[in-house]
């Protein structure tokens, strides 16, 4: 009998630890897409994240998918390509104001412009552009939107004082400048580091400027947090940390930067972590002022846009948890 049993209880704890295995692969089944719209510093906590583990940690089967632009992340989103997105607000703010409502903002990463504006030989202050061509990642993107607004503080226009050529990303309008074939870039960290690297110089310093915009946040649609508010939570929580490994890890930061970017220049990356780790949020702050900002942004080519208030684009349910529960206490409280 006692034989018996003993063949029982280790049957039995073979079975349970079947269980618990499954039971851990149902949950870390849990398949998520993020898509982003830029290979810049403001877009890399999925890259940190999936560099330590912290996927794995919260039982993420995550996959990261490029694609150029808000507007272009926008449309993917809302057709059921992803659950998540990494992006500009702009695309989404104008696509809720045409009525797709199921658009939600969950946290910010980085709620001013950061973007400059470079070039090379005799062009040295913004009126020495006119006449000219400015590469920008896309028509509608953070890049095209901070050319606008920087420009329009010396009084130019565009398609009047000066034009747009889209290159796709700011990789390429880097080498679109490098190459010549272009004199003038608007890019973002660490692009305009690697510019100035190699002769350029800043004829717009855009960190200066401060505008306000939600040039980086994460939007999904409010019809997958009320599908999936646990899994959308522990991707909350994954970012949360990632973040902290970005403001507190330089070192970490920068081997993730040169593998994902092909960057392994010190000086480079100093230049653009020392540059944008200011304007970036450590607990994945949204204000309202930088929504309302492209609220006001869009207003000028749809009135129904003066008729929406920022906080009806935002849902922020999953900071308020990692508030109120002390994780972001306990994470930053780690050294």
């Amino acid at each position: 009998m006692i034989k018996q049993a003993r063949i029982l209880l280790a049957i039995g704890g073979l079975f349970l630890g079947l269980w618990t295995s499954a039971a851990h692969a149902a949950v870390a089944a849990d398949k998520l897409i993020t898509i982003h719209s830029a290979r810049v510093m403001s877009q890399s906590m999925p890259w940190i994240a999936q560099e330590a583990g912290l996927f794995d940690k919260y039982s993420l089967d995550h996959h990261l998918v490029f694609v150029a632009s808000s507007t272009m992340v926008t449309a993917a989103i809302l057709s059921g390509d992803a659950e998540m997105t990494l992006t500009g607000g702009v695309g989404n703010v104008r696509a809720y104001v045409q009525g797709a409502t199921d658009l939600v903002f969950v946290g910010g990463v980085k709620n001013v412009m950061t973007q400059s504006i470079v070039a090379g030989g005799n062009i040295k202050k913004p009126e020495d552009i006119k006449g000219k061509r400015v590469a920008v990642s896309r028509i509608g993107s953070n890049t095209h939107y901070f050319t606008i607004q920087a420009l329009r503080r010396s009084g130019m226009e565009p398609n009047r004082d000066f034009n747009f050529i889209q290159t796709g990303g700011d990789p390429e309008s880097l080498a679109a400048l490098l190459s010549k074939n272009i004199e003038v870039a608007t890019l973002t960290a660490p692009s305009d580091a690697k510019a100035l690297a190699e002769g350029y110089h800043y004829v717009v310093y855009g960190p200066d400027l401060k505008i306000p915009y939600a040039a980086t946040a994460f939007v999904t649609k409010r019809s997958v947090v009320g599908k999936r508010p646990l899994v959308i939570g522990r991707y909350m929580r994954a970012m949360a940390e990632a973040a902290k490994i970005l403001h507190t890890d330089k070192e970490f930061v920068y081997k993730v930067m040169g593998k994902q970017l092909r960057l392994t220049d010190r000086s480079i990356l100093d230049a653009a972590y020392n540059a944008e780790i200011k304007a970036l949020e450590p607990r994945l702050v949204l204000k309202t002022e930088a929504i309302e900002a492209i609220l006001d942004e869009v207003a000028a080519g749809d009135p129904r846009a003066k008729k929406l208030k920022p906080q009806e684009l935002i849902d922020n349910r999953f900071l308020d948890e990692m508030e109120k529960s002390g994780f972001f206490d306990k994470l930053w409280a780690k050294k």
